[in-house]
């Protein structure tokens, strides 16, 4: 529960978003910000998976054809391409979207953070949660693939009993109470919310109202 030394952040993400990659990467900005214009506050990050294509078959399918039908045209699918980039740069990362064959289904990269969750070690999810988008978007690995899943999580020290095989079929569906814009969608201490890839100032700047609002208040 949120206190007046504590600022709670859910942030609902998938795997397959760029967005939310680099919206990790501005979030991580922000809360170094942060931690020096309030030393006493504790930050804490609550991800909540959201499945944004649950019904992409188990075996995924091809991204380029996928995206390419999605967007309308080659030329469009450039243009996206161009502006993922420029906006990962900006925070240090390099996307190669070229690389990626496969559109995965995350459900079982999902299901495995959720076990790795559990075992309430924050940084070991969020070097599986690195892991994943590095996977995907900059090796053009598949993420669907549970193979591979193993060998990801094996990578950053996740103990062998939380790495069982899984299938697609839970899917990660948005809690029905929680209505978003998209993904990635930040929520600071219950009461103010924000949507999309927004720069590190911007997700400071609600980082530090939320800190300072009565307790209580409505969600923005």
């Amino acid at each position: 529960m949120s206190g007046p030394n504590t600022l709670t952040i859910g942030i609902h993400f998938d795997l397959i978003c760029p967005w939310c990659y680099i919206g990790k990467r501005q979030l991580a900005l922000a809360r170094d910000r942060f931690a020096h214009k309030h030393p006493g506050v504790v930050v804490e990050p609550v991800w909540h998976p959201v499945q944004l294509l649950p019904d992409v078959p188990e075996q995924g399918l091809p991204f380029a054809e996928f995206y390419e039908r999605r967007l309308g045209s080659p030329e469009a699918v450039r243009q996206r391409r161009q502006q993922i980039a420029l906006a990962a740069r900006r925070v240090g990362l390099d996307l190669d979207l070229t690389g990626i064959e496969r559109l995965p289904n995350t459900a079982r990269a999902h299901q495995l953070l959720r076990r790795v969750e559990a075992l309430g070690d924050a940084g070991l999810y969020d070097a599986l949660l690195d892991r994943l988008f590095a996977a995907y978007f900059q090796r053009g690995e598949d993420i669907g693939d549970a193979a591979t899943l193993r060998v990801l999580a094996e990578e950053v020290g996740v103990p062998s009993d939380r790495i069982a095989e899984a299938t697609p079929d839970d899917a990660c569906p948005l809690p029905a109470e929680t209505a978003i814009a998209g993904v990635p969608h930040f929520v600071f201490n219950g009461h103010r919310s924000l949507s999309g890839a927004q720069d590190a100032s911007i997700l400071l700047l609600a980082m530090s109202q939320a800190v300072q609002a009565p307790i209580g208040a409505k969600r923005a």
